[in-house]
């Protein structure tokens, strides 16, 4: 049986810290910028953790 593959699109857009949490990118961050603040759009720049209850099924998607 072949080996399983990693998710494509997941590799893309989720990191694995070095404590095993799930890293990703803020939301909301794509189009619609001028209508934003400033303060809004910078709160939203870093990235967020993502939630104990999302983690089991991302890192499902990233093992390979």
């Amino acid at each position: 049986m072949p080996k399983m593959k990693s998710h494509s699109g997941a590799k893309k857009r989720f990191k694995v810290t070095g404590t095993g949490k799930i890293s990703r990118r803020s939301k909301n961050l794509n189009h619609f910028l001028e209508k934003k603040s400033s303060r809004r759009k910078r709160r939203l720049s870093g990235d967020s953790i993502m939630t104990p209850a999302d983690t089991p099924r991302v890192k499902r998607l990233l093992s390979s």
